[in-house]
Parts: C-alpha cells; sequence; structure tokens
C-alpha cells in the first residue's frame, strides 16, 4: 500500500482524496442511521453510531498522516495553507457525522409520524450536499492537469453553484422542521425538545459545511 508521502509524489490533491473517502464513509454511515432513528431501532442507532465513530477516528489517521507529510519549501500548484483548509473543512464534516450519531444515541427519542417524512427530506437533502461538494474534491486532478482554467474549472464553477443551491434547500427543511418541533412542545418533554434542536443543528452543519468546502476550492480557482 502506498504510503500519504508517495500519494503527494503523484499529486497533492490524492492524499486529500484518500481523506475524503473516509469522510463520506461517515456520511454514508449517517444515511443507515437516520432510517433506523425514524424507525425508533434503538439497537440499530447504537451500533451504527459506534461504526461512525470507528470510521471518523480512521479518518482522523488519515489526516494526522497528511499534516505530517505535506511537504514545506517544494513548489505545490495551490498554497500549502489552502491546502490544510480544505483538509480542516473536510476534518469537521467527519467530526459533525460523529456528533449526529453520538446525539442520536444519548436517548431513545420519539419521532413523531407527522414529523418522519419531512425529517428524512432533511437528512437527504443535508448528504446530497455533501456528495456535491465531494464531487469538486474529486475534480481536483483535473483541475491541475488543465492549469485550473477552461472547460473543467467551468464545471467545478457550476457544481460549486450546486452545491450553494442544495445548502439553501437545507436551510428552509431545517426552519420547517424548527418550527414542527417549537409548536409540538406538548410532543417532548425538556430533555426531549433541546436534544432536537441539537440534532437539528447538527445534521444542518454538515452542508454548511460542505458549502464552505466548495467555496474554498472555489476561491483558489478565482487566485489562479
Amino acid at each position: 500500500m502506498r504510503t500519504i508521502a508517495n500519494l503527494f509524489g503523484k499529486s497533492p490533491f490524492v492524499p486529500l482524496q484518500s481523506h475524503m473517502r473516509k469522510v463520506s464513509e461517515c456520511i454514508d454511515g449517517l444515511g443507515e442511521l437516520f432510517q433506523v432513528f425514524v424507525n425508533e431501532d434503538y439497537d440499530s442507532i447504537g451500533e451504527i453510531a459506534r461504526k461512525i465513530s470507528k470510521t471518523e477516528h480512521e479518518a482522523d489517521l488519515v489526516k494526522n498522516d497528511i499534516r505530517n507529510h505535506l511537504p514545506r519549501g517544494l513548489f505545490l500548484p495551490v498554497d500549502r495553507g489552502k491546502l490544510l483548509e480544505i483538509l480542516s473543512t473536510q476534518d469537521e464534516i467527519a467530526d459533525t457525522a460523529e456528533n449526529v450519531g453520538v446525539l442520536c444515541n444519548l436517548k431513545k427519542l420519539p419521532v413523531p409520524d407527522t414529523m418522519k417524512d419531512l425529517f428524512l427530506e432533511f437528512c437527504s437533502k443535508s448528504t446530497e450536499c455533501f456528495h456535491l461538494s465531494r464531487r469538486v474534491i474529486e475534480e481536483l486532478d483535473e483541475l491541475l492537469e488543465s492549469g485550473f482554467g477552461g472547460v473543467e474549472a467551468d464545471k467545478v464553477r457550476e457544481i460549486v453553484h450546486e452545491v450553494a443551491v442544495k445548502e439553501h434547500e437545507v436551510d428552509l427543511c431545517q426552519r420547517n422542521l424548527l418550527r414542527f418541533v417549537f409548536d409540538s412542545e406538548d410532543l417532548f418533554n425538556y430533555a426531549e425538545f433541546h436534544l432536537w434542536l441539537r440534532i437539528l443543528s447538527e445534521i444542518g452543519t454538515i452542508s454548511d459545511l460542505s458549502e464552505n468546502l466548495a467555496d474554498k476550492v472555489r476561491t483558489t480557482l478565482e487566485i489562479k
């Protein structure tokens, strides 16, 4: 297996993409989690949450390896600080996925039937936003080959725009869910009410960070 140091020899973006694959595994785990969560399958919730935490730890190991081997004083096609910013944002997404798993597993939280469809739509749009931002990261090698210009750069700008549109859709869903939670306080006790607010906030953070990640790549394009 090639080490992170070897990967840098091919492209500074390959290690980032390797880390992003681990982050994506965390988000895919959330997709499983949300399904069992709305069905109140508490045993499965705990099992999946633990799996997400394990994957997040694996992502941390990749992140640390990248930081330890990122070349200093050598020519890089983009600023070293920019690469570290992108890596840090990817790390925050994995951390947030783990936080969602922990929160969903804190207690047996009721999910009212009238809330389930909107909640799943919210979760789906948030993970879709992430996967769009992952596409941006996957395009970095092609951007490098094109000299960060031309058709490839236009393609990435279009994906970045799609991320922003999806993030706005997530915001709208989140507002509707918050409105439902505040209008249905009689369905939840004090602890459940506040736990719901935390869960919705963390899920929304995934799309916020995804948009930030895409914006960091777009900013790099404009500098070029």
